[in-house]
């Protein structure tokens, strides 16, 4: 089974609104979102680098390197700052933007990061990628196969979502293809080697933070213990009961709608 991977999607029209991808994704993780977010808003969905369709990783990977991509990305579409939203490894991204002055509002959808330093379990889910990416290679043969019953849906996506019924078998084969494309080894080094800084003092902008009360990845609430009790207790916090890693894939319609009700442009 073949997929194409492209760097980025740009559509829709009115204030600028960024979507960024989590790790091992791509900006497809957002499609099921993308027709009532355009309605109201310029959207731009990169690749993050390192993902496939993304930028190639340089020889050495540091902390700064994905938001000074996203940077690039929104100088070159014009985008001095716009609204922010992520998910996981993305919604991390988006605070260091936020920090940066490139935001004018984040919604983070289960953040990476939020965990205490030094706790194994996530150590262990960081290590876990590699595996992780193992089994996508050994599966992607077998995708369209896989993909193409319940059980096999219900299995690929058990990381991420609670139910795939939202999702179309050809999006969760491209995300399984694209897990064997993303350069896991060095990004997960240097998550384990700088750990996830940021300068939340200079974060001006608001902040929503939407975590799904059964997330296999990053479990609430003890993944985002740091941010609520340290680095952003004053954010916006939303639970979402019975709902998996990524929302927007999981609950569309609502992931949708906490966006814009932060952006000012639902209604």
């Amino acid at each position: 089974m073949t997929t194409t991977f492209t760097a980025a999607y740009r559509g829709g029209s009115g204030p600028p609104l960024v979507l960024l991808h989590g790790f091992t994704d791509t900006w497809r993780t957002w499609e099921l979102v993308l027709p009532r977010l355009e309605r109201h808003h310029d959207v731009l969905a990169p690749t993050l680098p390192g993902h496939a369709g993304g930028p190639a990783l340089p020889a050495e990977v540091t902390g700064r390197l994905l938001p000074d991509a996203v940077e690039a990305a929104m100088d070159a579409a014009g985008l001095a700052t716009a609204h922010i939203a992520g998910n996981s490894l993305g919604g991390y991204v988006a605070l260091q933007l936020a920090a940066r002055g490139r935001a004018r509002s984040v919604v983070a959808f289960a953040p990476a990061g939020g965990w205490t330093p030094g706790e194994d379990w996530a150590r262990r889910m960081l290590d876990g990628f590699a595996d992780l990416q193992a089994q996508a290679r050994a599966a992607a043969p077998h995708a369209a196969a896989i993909t193409g019953t319940p059980e096999g849906r219900r299995r690929a996506t058990r990381s991420i979502v609670v139910d795939p019924v939202h999702m179309p078998a050809e999006l969760i084969a491209h995300q399984m293809l694209g897990v064997t494309r993303c350069d896991v080894a060095p990004m997960v080094e240097c998550a384990l080697r700088e750990g996830y800084r940021l300068d939340a003092e200079a974060i001006g902008c608001p902040v929503r933070i939407v975590w799904g009360t059964r997330d296999a990845l990053l479990p609430w609430p003890a993944a985002a213990v740091r941010y609520r009790t340290g680095l952003l207790p004053a954010a916006d916090w939303v639970e979402l009961d019975d709902v998996g890693h990524c929302p927007q894939l999981d609950a569309p319609l609502e992931a949708a709608e906490l966006i814009l009700g932060f952006t000012g442009a639902g209604g």
